[in-house]
């Protein structure tokens, strides 16, 4: 199969988007998808925010929704948008690519923008294969995402029983060797729907959890040894109470759910933080919709009885999001 150029699906990379981020003390939102409800709602959520967004895809969600159904997805949220009446820049980004093969793949395959996840790795092979996937992606004019310290929690196929904090003595070692774009970094964000235990948290008095604070320190540290460098957060969704509690009620089982509070996001967001990555969240939104519909609704059973209210849960949550957390609505045609 012959390969396919970003451009001519109408997306964009990200290069002038975190430029334009940084300079306006905005994040991009990176919203996960998995299927069209969700492509959906990002896609609204955002013209109608007018702001810029990008498109993730984990290693789970190609293998669940296929690869090119996903590419051609992402053209026709391009074309959406459009029909919707707002331009807005898209990117279609490979989020927590596991090896260089992964990585040139969605590459040839119309991917704007690339992520390899080599943190894991020790610190010379996680130089080496980054710089291999650098310099594959410029040759297709395509930005690259690295990471470097280790997150915790779990998501997807990623896995870590523990974080550690990005060291910033390493960060101008690592992106002057690599050439990688942005740097995903850890600051005590952490994936899944529970980012902390409870022993790490104290408990209000009505049995919220309250997460203790992002390493703050870490990421000034980061910033005045890569002045003017784009910054990446992981493992941000915020794991709303009442979605958590909407599931609870009809039916659902997820206790001890805690993710990063709003306005240490909006904080980091006016940062060099320049892409925030949200994907728990939607998911919440998602089965809470769903959960409280069947409930409500116990003879409904066409895919598009559930599906709507919960796309729209969908948009409502996104929109929170862009003008609320991140900043970045209004930013779209900067």
């Amino acid at each position: 199969m012959a390969n396919v150029n970003y451009k001519d699906l109408g997306l964009v990379n990200t290069r002038d988007m975190f430029a334009k981020a940084m300079k306006g003390g905005y994040a991009i939102p990176a919203f996960n998808f998995n299927n069209m409800e969700q492509m959906q709602a990002i896609i609204m959520a955002c013209v109608e925010a007018k702001s810029p967004v990008i498109l993730q895809v984990s290693k789970g969600a190609r293998a669940y929704a296929n690869a090119n159904i996903l590419r051609n997805m992402a053209r026709g949220a391009v074309e959406y948008a459009h029909e919707l009446g707002c331009d807005i820049p898209i990117a279609l980004h490979l989020d927590h690519g596991p090896n260089f093969e992964v990585a040139k793949d969605c590459i040839d395959n119309g991917f704007s923008s690339v992520m390899i996840d080599g943190s894991a790795l020790p610190y010379d092979e996680n130089v080496a294969l980054t710089k291999k996937v650098v310099e594959y992606a410029h040759a297709h004019d395509v930005t690259v995402e690295a990471e470097l310290g280790v997150l915790g929690g779990v998501e997807d196929d990623v896995a870590a029983e523990e974080s550690k904090y990005t060291k910033p003595e390493e960060v101008i070692d690592f992106t002057s060797k690599t050439g990688c774009d942005s740097l995903a970094i850890s600051i005590g964000t952490s994936h899944g729907r529970c980012k902390f235990t409870p022993e790490q948290c104290t408990r209000t008095a009505d049995g919220v959890l309250i997460p203790p604070p992002l390493a703050f320190n870490v990421l000034e540290a980061i910033e005045k040894k890569l002045p003017g460098f784009p910054i990446v957060l992981h493992g941000s969704s915020s794991v709303p109470v009442e979605y958590v509690k909407i599931i609870e009620k009809f039916g659902g089982k997820i206790p001890d759910s805690v993710g990063i509070p709003e306005e240490q996001l909006r904080k980091a967001a006016k940062s060099a933080v320049c892409k925030i990555n949200i994907d728990s969240d939607g998911r919440l939104a998602m089965t809470a919709a769903i959960r409280r519909h069947f409930v409500e609704h116990p003879g409904d059973f066409d895919p598009r009885q559930y599906l709507t209210p919960a796309r729209d849960e969908l948009k409502k949550m996104y929109m929170h999001k862009c003008t609320d957390v991140l900043g970045s609505a209004g930013h779209a045609l900067d």
